[in-house]
């Protein structure tokens, strides 16, 4: 088999818990490899998140910049016109990312929320990562991954979840959840 070096689209999706913590593990996994990562919140940012502290360490190899405001209400109601335009704030900030030369590993956290809620074209995503520079990796996470997501990806994992603890009333815990 060839030895073929190119940047990888991975997908982290399904119902269960981890898409974020997956996606972090391969953040931290590049900086140890000398590499720099960007991850983009698309929906996070009301909340202050315990991986925001611990990448802090990490400088300018390792940056996480919560864009939205959130939970994102949906429903048969549209979104908040606030969270939509925030969301193509971060996407307009992902484009730049992908193509700026400065990042080896872009992660769009949540960014599979954001395309089945109705608030990012598919096709405008799927144009950008047909277009990214050939060594750029990126990691697309969130439940509901589009079908043409999950065809144009290298890498699709669907976290699936058997139980949790929040089903028996135990609330999130600090450094597990957030």
């Amino acid at each position: 088999m060839p030895d073929i070096r190119r940047g990888l689209i991975l997908v982290h999706t399904g119902p269960g818990k981890g898409k974020t913590t997956a996606a972090m593990g391969i953040g931290l996994r590049a900086v140890g490899q000398g590499m720099r990562v960007l991850m983009l919140q698309f929906i996070k940012g009301s909340w202050h998140y315990g991986e925001l502290d611990a990448v802090a360490a990490f400088g300018e190899k390792f940056v996480i910049k919560p864009m939205g405001r959130g939970f994102v209400k949906v429903g048969t109601e549209k979104p908040d016109p606030e969270d939509v335009r925030m969301v193509e704030d971060a996407w307009r900030e992902a484009e730049e990312a992908l193509h700026s030369g400065l990042w080896d590993l872009v992660i769009l956290d949540e960014i599979n929320y954001a395309i089945s809620y109705g608030m990012l074209a598919v096709a405008k995503v799927v144009e950008a990562l047909r277009k990214k520079p050939e060594m750029v990796h990126v990691i697309l996470t969130g439940r509901n991954a589009h079908p043409t997501i999950v065809e144009l990806a290298d890498t699709v994992t669907e976290m699936r979840q058997l139980k949790h603890a929040y089903d028996r009333g135990v609330l999130a815990q600090r450094g597990i959840e957030y």
